[in-house]
């Protein structure tokens, strides 16, 4: 069935549906609705193993779309190669056009280990890359792995809603999980955390301290991104355009 518009579904009515639904009773309806239209984002972080094993056990081929932005931790990429090998994942990978280093010359950021518009490095070499992965692969509809306790600004989140910015349907089959949720799945399946879990990163995303830092005890998970600067997101999940 195609769809190109937010007026081809109910989403009020579907919504109200999934809320009662488990995650893979959502990501099975996405699979029968989309078919191959169907792809999924990862950033192999965390939590990555949960909703890619999920989304695996309906489509096992499905396109896993991985964003490079030149700026990941070594442990993000060879967590991905672990899970790719593992689970045979058919991955694709777009980078940033930036040469890192030059990019960093470019925008005058002088120390690797920071950034002084966080906003900048974001929209040039995570949001231009994803923007560039959905026009050339045209989905009509990618799973995430928001949920809803992560972050204020998901908590109004719903299970399918339309992205104007990327011109399909965002499915969230994890929304009502909480972490402890996930540590059960990961667990019961026998699957990995992100190997820097373990030294209290609890929220990856690029390696500069300016953008990822561990969490010490009592902070919220998502403390050690972007620490001090009242940013919430890197603008990929927004719907509607990369600005906050």
């Amino acid at each position: 069935m195609a769809v190109s518009s937010s007026q081809h579904l109910d989403l009020e009515q579907l919504n109200a549906l999934m809320e009662s639904r488990d995650p893979s009773s959502v990501i099975q309806w996405a699979g029968a609705h989309f078919g191959r239209d169907l792809v999924m984002t990862s950033s192999f972080g965390e939590q990555a193993a949960v909703l890619i094993h999920l989304a695996g056990q309906v489509m096992p081929d499905i396109r896993v779309i991985f964003i490079d932005t030149g700026y990941l931790f070594p442990e993000t990429h060879q967590f991905m190669e672990q899970l790719r090998r593992r689970l045979n994942l058919n991955i694709w990978t777009y980078r940033t056009r930036n040469d890192p280093f030059g990019y960093l010359r470019h925008a005058r950021e002088k120390d690797p280990a920071g950034r002084n518009d966080i906003s900048a490095c974001c929209a040039a070499n995570k949001n231009e890359p994803t923007e560039r992965a959905f026009s050339e692969m045209q989905p009509k509809a990618w799973l995430r792995g928001i949920r809803r306790e992560q972050a204020q600004i998901r908590k109004n989140a719903a299970h399918i809603e339309w992205s104007p910015r990327y011109n399909c349907y965002a499915v969230s089959p994890l929304l009502n999980w909480t972490r402890r949720d996930v540590g059960v799945y990961l667990k019961r399946h026998d699957l990995p955390w992100h190997p820097l879990v373990e030294k209290g990163y609890l929220s990856i995303g690029c390696n500069p301290l300016a953008c990822t830092r561990p969490v010490r005890p009592g902070e919220d998970p998502r403390s050690g991104r972007w620490a001090g600067t009242g940013r919430l997101e890197c603008g990929i999940n927004s719907l509607d355009s990369a600005k906050l």
